[in-house]
């Protein structure tokens, strides 16, 4: 199994450039009730990750809760805190499943660092809910998945 099983494509993502504005980013991410957003360059490659708590600072700190002055803000000048690492397509699920740990997605690239979709840590947790076997839970810390299915280990 590859990660394209679970990326959403960059079609069904929304996003942000570099040039966009801070009040239509955060009208975005109301819209699509995102709390964190991919931020593309001019040219669709990704360049980053902007949170709520990005977006929050950047107001206190410049605008003084100006919102018709978040108009003259664009995304490229606005600190990213958190660093989301993204994977490329022929990336390992192992790869994937190690930055879905502390990212709520994973951003997906192709082999010339333009972004291609993403991959949600829901549907991975999906996924392994429903591959997981609960029978032998409970006797023992370790959860295990089918032998067949080999998609987990890259």
């Amino acid at each position: 199994m590859n990660i394209l099983f679970f990326m959403t494509p960059k079609c069904d993502v929304a996003y942000v450039e570099e040039e966009d504005s801070l009040r239509s980013t955060l009208e975005k991410m109301e819209y699509h009730r995102y709390s964190s957003i991919p931020v593309l360059t001019k040219d669709g490659k990704f360049a980053g990750t902007l949170t709520e708590g990005d977006l929050l600072w950047e107001i206190k700190n410049q605008l003084k809760l100006d919102l018709r002055e978040a108009e003259k803000i664009m995304v490229k000048d606005i600190p990213m805190c958190k660093h989301y690492e993204a994977v490329d397509i022929n990336s390992s699920m192992e790869s994937l499943v190690h930055r879905a740990v502390t990212q709520n997605f994973v951003p997906v690239v192709d082999d010339l660092g333009h972004f291609i979709g993403m991959v949600k840590r829901r549907e991975i947790m999906n996924y392994l809910y429903r591959h997981a076997d609960f029978q032998n839970f409970g006797h023992s810390d370790i959860m295990t998945f089918p032998v067949e299915d080999s998609s987990l280990t890259g």
